[in-house]
């Protein structure tokens, strides 16, 4: 086993101090050089050094020393340096510290004799000690309370130890004793808990003899009180009537620490609506009350715990838990509204829209930082309302459409989807939606915005008023015709007044963007230094300024879907105006614009050509208004929204199938073996303790290991460190956690010698941290010995373990080196599949800088099968829905995510195509915020690209 270990300095010197030097430095006078010389020893002690020549040193001159920073370092060393031998019998050496401790219990100095009470409580050997008890239990009467309530804890300490009932018999007594006089609150508290800890009915006679004054109590004192009432409600259940009226009593508590443990206590021990009821008010007092962020985060935990269990009740608490909303912190706001949303009822429903409709006023009225990602949640919280309950949308659609020229894109594009969604699913709106949407469409300036608000009008624009009312405003927004004037195409000298003319729109940069589909597309982001004056438009001032302004920067896909929406509105045209002039002049304006579009684009007027796609599109409308026919009217007047009804509805089966996932999953199999923990001995056992026990119960029953205790699967994990023919065999079994590894490395010694100072040295490459270094160890011939190594994790790469092992012989005096094979740490066990928003996925997308492009070079002549097995392989979750990736075209675009266990969100995107040949072509781009994840997962998915998944 493993000695522990009651303390830890970190200490960075890989090179350790010469022993004659620190002893040279003890043995002197100057009482700062003692002091860097005890640190020095000390911090070599933790670190495996074995220092023996220096403890008569100490005992000699450092001993007697009166400096206190010299006798609390005294402390330290007595306290990890070994005491007893191989066989487990205390050292005779050991018999000079004694009566230095005892000096040290009787010294005047109150500071000595409470640091040497306190390091009693960390001795575990009685031979020691026993000569220490009358001193010990002479200072529990003390005047000075710091020395009483050391001493306190070191007959507690002592009582504790294997033979420490028969060292001090009436241990409890005396205490019990020094409790009822005690008059200081921490000295009161660890008599207290001494009770408790050593003899509990004393414990529970002195609580219920003072339930009247518990209130009147310290805090650290009603903290001891709600653990025992903890354990003692949980080892007797038909106790607890008892102690819900202490509880209740300690809800008014002036501490909110108490508070807190006193609705923590409540929930554990009662289900009965008046407790959890009074819980939840004091989570929320606390909520309001406290100003540390963290503390309203674990708050919120609880909140969201008490949700899953009591949710009619928390449904009460709905507007209270709303008033988190007051903090700036984000995180808080986000869990906040997600606790809010699931519990939402057609009775709260209208409140908890106002509430956020109030949010959203005043993320207008004042102007932060954080603002727009504020009103972007505020704006999802809203859409999900709207969606569960219908009847509310007409509440908060014209006061989001406000929010669609939004400075910030995303919250922007998150009101036009909420738009789109709302104008399908509440046919009642439609007029007004669209009625506000042609009056705000001019102040859009995204062209994300702009293209899903033209494709919702030229989708829901059906009377003959609203199809005239689109083409105007379009119109309006495009500006004069043409685009640009061929002298100005020819004269390239004079580019300032080209400028001009074309609202001095100046192209910037060009940039790669991802489409819905995970393909790319080019976009130009552009400054706009002038815009013309606002005109009057159907009563309503227009800039003509958005739309043409977007389109000569080059985004020529904003132009096809400019296109598109004139072809549908002129179809529509033609259904609803009995007038043919009308018609064809509206056609002709329209077609006017999609030959300036394209001759714009074939121009050497702006840096880059049209796209191939967006030409193609642009001329199929030109040719479609030309010639249309029947069956071309009806896929774009009426297929186009039946694909959109089919994907909203497959959105809804998905979110209902999520929901009964989340409600069928049970926490125990039918075949689990019951766990009759009353019928075990665990009398005195913590909670904690209790839930291992249990948790253990449970890995026997599934077979996760076996009743010996060994890993049913550790022979598949166990790695080879060293050759069957070298004279160390070594082999390590790994075990990743979420923040460290830990190298469980069996040693064996195959030689007839004795090898001595034998060491594993071991270092790491990438984010990986040796935590210690192992000690030294003394291997008999044939024998085994079993090291441990942490390694601590600091970030989701893929990291290599190296080293060797060293040691020394008695026939050879040189050190020979054993070296061992490395050992490689999989990504995949620190990634999980996560999900999140097609709007969050994109922004993520833009932000992070690391991107690797790995090419498709596979044996698997199936796309969909192809993803499957990147999926299975990297351990993420597809966010392209099923729908999406349904026929067969040849061609597959998906986007996969997952989060890593530090928080860490790994992007890919999967583009392939299916060749003449059968074979597939594409790449794998993998995006992530930090270097560590895209090179790893890079590696992973091209190693595991080709083959199948076993």
């Amino acid at each position: 086993m493993e000695k522990s270990c009651s303390l830890l300095i970190h200490f960075d010197k890989g090179t350790p101090a010469l022993a004659n030097e620190i002893k040279e430095a003890l043995e002197g006078s100057d009482v700062a050089n003692k002091v860097e010389a005890m640190k020095k020893a000390v911090m070599l002690l933790l670190n495996g050094e074995t220092l023996p020549q220096l403890f008569i040193t100490i005992v000699r001159y450092v001993l007697p020393s009166e400096d206190h920073t010299i006798q609390k370092l005294l402390l330290l060393y007595l306290e990890i340096i070994d005491k007893t031998d191989s066989k487990g019998k205390v050292l005779p050496e050991m018999i000079l510290i004694c009566q230095n401790l005892r000096n040290n219990l009787q010294h005047p100095n109150e500071y000595i004799r409470g640091v040497t009470l306190r390091f009693l409580c960390r001795l575990n050997e009685t031979e020691i000690i026993e000569p220490l008890i009358p001193s010990i239990l002479s200072n529990l009467e003390h005047r000075h309370p710091f020395i009483r309530r050391n001493a306190i804890l070191a007959v507690m300490s002592i009582y504790k130890l294997p033979q420490g009932e028969q060292l001090l018999v009436d241990a409890p007594e005396m205490i019990e004793k020094a409790l009822s006089s005690e008059q200081d609150p921490s000295a009161k508290r660890n008599a207290f808990l001494m009770l408790f800890t050593c003899a509990q009915e004393r414990a529970i006679s002195y609580l219920l003899q003072h339930v009247d004054s518990i209130p009147e109590w310290g805090e650290l004192l009603q903290m001891v009180v709600l653990e025992l009432i903890r354990k003692v409600c949980r080892t007797n259940r038909g106790e607890k009537g008892k102690y819900i009226k202490v509880i209740i009593s300690l809800l008014n508590a002036p501490s909110n620490a108490v508070i807190y443990e006193c609705a923590s206590t409540l929930v554990s021990l009662s289900s009965a609506p008046t407790a959890i009821r009074a819980a939840a008010n004091t989570y929320c007092q606390l909520l309001q009350s406290q100003s540390d962020n963290n503390v309203k985060l674990i708050v919120l935990d609880r909140l969201n715990e008490l949700k899953t269990s009591h949710r009619e009740i928390m449904v009460e608490m709905i507007m209270d838990v709303l008033r988190a909303l007051a903090s700036p912190n984000l995180d808080i706001r986000r869990k906040t509204i997600d606790i809010a949303l699931e519990l939402i009822t057609p009775r709260n429903i209208d409140e908890v829209v106002q509430a956020l409709k109030k949010e959203v006023v005043k993320t207008q009225s004042t102007e932060l930082e954080k603002n727009g990602e504020y009103r972007q949640m505020l704006v999802q919280a809203i859409h999900s309302c709207a969606i569960k309950f219908p009847e509310v949308a007409s509440t908060v659609v014209h006061l989001l459409m406000d929010f669609l020229g939004d400075s910030n894109v995303a919250s922007a594009i998150d009101v036009v989807v909420f738009v789109r969604e709302i104008i399908e699913t509440n046919p009642k709106l439609r007029v007004a939606i669209i009625s506000r949407l042609l009056d705000t469409f001019y102040q859009i300036r995204a062209a994300r915005v702009c293209s899903c608000a033209l494709w919702i009008i030229g989708e829901y624009c059906l009377s003959l008023s609203e199809v005239e009312s689109g083409l105007a405003t379009i119109q309006q927004c495009l500006g004069d015709l043409p685009f640009f004037t061929i002298n100005e195409e020819g004269d390239g000298a004079d580019t300032s007044k080209a400028s001009q003319q074309v609202n001095s729109i100046t192209v910037s940069s060009r940039r790669p963007a991802i489409l819905a589909d995970g393909t790319y597309a080019t976009q130009s982001a552009a400054s706009e230094t002038a815009i013309s004056p606002p005109t009057l438009v159907q009563g309503s001032l227009a800039s003509p300024g958005n739309l043409r302004s977007l389109i000569l920067t080059g985004d020529f896909f904003l132009g096809a879907v400019v296109a598109c929406t004139l072809t549908k509105l002129i179809l529509r045209l033609e259904e609803v105006q009995p007038s043919k002039p009308e018609v064809n002049k509206a056609s002709s304006q329209a077609l006017l614009i999609m030959v300036s579009m394209l001759q714009l684009g074939q121009s050497s007027f702006l840096p880059h050509p049209i796209d191939n796609d967006s030409y193609d599109r642009i001329v199929l409308c030109i040719r479609l208004l030309c010639n249309t026919g029947d069956e071309i009217r009806k896929i774009w007047l009426q297929s186009c929204r039946d694909s959109f009804v089919k994907m909203l509805a497959d959105k809804q089966f998905r979110e209902t199938e999520e929901i009964k996932a989340k409600a069928q999953i049970s926490h125990a199999q039918p075949d689990d073996l019951i766990d009759f923990y009353h019928l075990k001995s665990r009398k005195g056992m913590s909670q904690l303790e209790l839930e291992d026990e249990v948790q253990d119960d449970l890995k026997r029953a599934t077979g996760e290991f076996t009743k010996d205790g060994d890993d049913a699967n550790k022979l598949n994990r166990i790695l080879q460190l060293t050759g069957f023919s070298d004279p160390v065999y070594a082999e390590a079994y790994v075990t990743v956690h979420h923040y460290d590894i830990v190298l469980d490395v069996t040693v064996i010694n195959r030689t007839k010698e004795t090898l001595q100072n034998l060491c594993l040295e071991l270092a790491t490459m990438g984010d990986l941290k040796l935590v210690e270094r192992p000690q030294n160890y003394t291997l008999a011939p044939e024998s085994s010995k079993q090291i441990r190594a942490n390694i601590k994790v600091s970030s989701t790469e893929t990291g290599v373990i190296f080293g060797n092992i060293v040691y020394e012989t008695s026939n050879v005096m040189e050190r020979t080196v054993v070296v061992l094979n490395d050992i490689h740490i999989d990504i995949m066990d620190y990634i999980s599949p996560a999900t999140c928003a097609d709007v969050a996925f994109r922004t993520m997308w833009a932000e992070f800088e690391w991107e690797n492009k790995v090419a498709v070079n596979t044996v698997i002549q199936d796309e969909k099968e192809f993803l499957n097995h990147i999926i299975k392989s990297t351990n993420m979750k597809c966010l392209t829905a099923p729908s999406a990736l349904d026929g067969d075209c040849g061609f597959l675009a998906a986007n996969l995510y997952a989060k890593s266990v530090f928080g860490e969100d790994a992007l890919v995107n999967v583009s392939i195509e299916k060749q003449v040949d059968g074979k597939l072509s594409g790449y794998i781009r993998i995006r992530s915020k930090t270097q560590g994840i895209a090179l790893s997962l890079g590696d992973k998915i091209t190693l595991k690209q080709k083959g199948v998944v076993v």
